[in-house]
């Protein structure tokens, strides 16, 4: 609207600046007629009054007076030359010290002759005045060419200029009001129109896939937006059925891929019971004089992958099972400084900005986030290392409280990194890999969030961050 209000202002005046310049030629070239005909129409009587023999000769001397007073009655100044282009006389008193006013040129000459009514305009321009001079011939009573007029006529469009911009002015008056309501107007329609493809848009922002996602429902929009809010409820919907056969889908994912982990950790140490109790079997003999050592090495091979499966299975229930959310208010230095009491190595550093820093946390899943990330930075650097380090700090920032485990330790590889938090997942030798799965989900149950940063013979670094009260 508005760029339409303006292409049509200018337009206009355009048009309007082109029509008054189309006028103020008509104007003059009217006026110029006009004030020729009327000092034709003069000469004319001039000639039948006068005494004198009506030849070119006589010119100068029939029209002595005459010719300033009808150049008076005139506001115009006059030139009567001869058949040949010759000055004969003028209202200018001056005129012999002007040579241009004394020959007409030969182009002008030809262009009378040949023209049909033996008239011709000449125009001109001058300081960036517009000057029209008229040639014309007189005749005497008998139609005989008796001399050539001469009438310079200065172009003055002052009056038609005034006019011209007092209407512009008035026009950009106008147009600027014009401007103004249409501005006000589109921004009404505008907001009208995009209120409700706001609302739609903030929908779609608020959908997700992992939640139940509301239905538009507007009561008044037009068909377009209709058809718009039904494709998006009509995709709500087939969302919701996704997002279900998905869930199934991963659960029953998730409950194969565990099936398969338990049974495969658990085979690990039947295989050697089985051997034993096999080798048992065949060299078990009681009258042999160490049989008792043999009994005890025996049993203690079993005791041994029997307690390997019992905390294989611990460490399965222990990830399987949701931690519970609970309100309990706690120092989190302190309990961090709790958690690491359990480790004996001397290069295990502990650092916070603050001795209280509270937050909502339980407390035996906080201890078992900072003993598995140490844990996970104890094993991740090799015996050989020299000035092995890891560091704890505990930090708050706002609302937010941050723990970081840092190690200078193997590190982490760029292949290992996108994988480093799934289940079953392990870069070691022993252990299931549900340490830092674990670590993730108690973080997000207590809407926090970990990430890591990693170099290769460098270290890595594991940031929890959770909300405090």
């Amino acid at each position: 609207m508005i760029v339409l209000v303006l292409i049509a202002s200018i337009l206009i005046a355009g048009v309007t600046i082109y029509q008054y310049n189309e006028e103020a030629r008509d104007y003059h070239k009217d006026r110029l007629e006009r004030k020729e005909k009327a000092i034709i129409s003069d000469i004319h009587y001039v000639i039948r009054k006068t005494s004198y023999e009506v030849v070119t000769e006589k010119i100068p001397l029939i029209f002595k007076d005459e010719i300033y007073r009808i150049a008076d009655i005139h506001s115009l100044r006059i030139y009567m030359y001869d058949l040949d282009g010759t000055l004969l006389k003028s209202s200018k008193d001056s005129f012999a010290k002007d040579p241009k006013t004394q020959c007409i040129d030969t182009n002008i000459l030809n262009e009378i002759s040949n023209s049909a009514d033996h008239r011709y305009v000449e125009k001109n321009q001058k300081n960036g005045e517009t000057f029209q001079s008229a040639y014309t011939y007189i005749y005497d009573s008998k139609s005989k060419p008796l001399a050539i007029l001469n009438l310079p006529y200065l172009e003055n469009d002052d009056f038609l200029n005034k006019e011209l911009n007092e209407f512009l002015e008035r026009l950009g008056y106008a147009y600027l009001f014009m401007m103004l309501i249409a501005v006000i107007l589109a921004l009404l329609l505008s907001k009208y129109i995009t209120r409700t493809l706001k609302t739609i848009a903030d929908k779609i922002n608020e959908t997700r896939l992992e939640k139940r996602n509301k239905k538009i429902d507007i009561a008044s929009s037009s068909e377009e937006i209709s058809t718009l809010i039904n494709s998006y409820n009509s995709m709500i919907d087939e969302l919701e059925e996704s997002a279900v056969k998905l869930a199934t889908s991963e659960r029953e994912q998730a409950w194969r891929e565990m099936a398969k982990q338990v049974a495969h950790e658990i085979k690990n140490p039947l295989t050697p019971m089985r051997l034993s109790v096999q080798s048992f079997q065949r060299k078990f003999n009681p009258e042999d004089e160490n049989i008792h050592q043999k009994v005890d090495e025996y049993s203690q091979t079993l005791i041994q992958q029997i307690d390997t499966m019992s905390s294989i299975a611990s460490a399965f229930s222990n990830f399987a099972k949701m931690p519970a959310q609970q309100n309990e208010t706690l120092n989190v230095t302190n309990i961090v400084k709790l958690g690491l009491d359990i480790f004996s190595e001397d290069y295990i550093v502990f650092s916070s900005e603050d001795e209280e820093i509270m937050a909502n946390f339980d407390r035996t899943q906080l201890i078992r986030v900072v003993t598995n990330l140490v844990k996970n930075g104890i094993q991740a650097i090799p015996e050989e290392k020299e000035n092995p380090r890891i560091e704890v700090k505990v930090t708050s920032e706002n609302d937010m409280v941050n723990i970081t485990v840092e190690d200078n330790g193997l590190g982490i590889s760029e292949e290992n990194k996108p994988m480093i938090f799934e289940p079953k997942f392990t870069t070691k030798t022993s252990g299931m890999g549900l340490g830092l799965a674990m670590v993730k989900n108690i973080v997000e149950t207590y809407k926090g969030n970990i990430t890591f940063t990693s170099q290769q013979g460098i270290g890595t670094t594991f940031s929890v961050t959770f909300p405090k009260l």
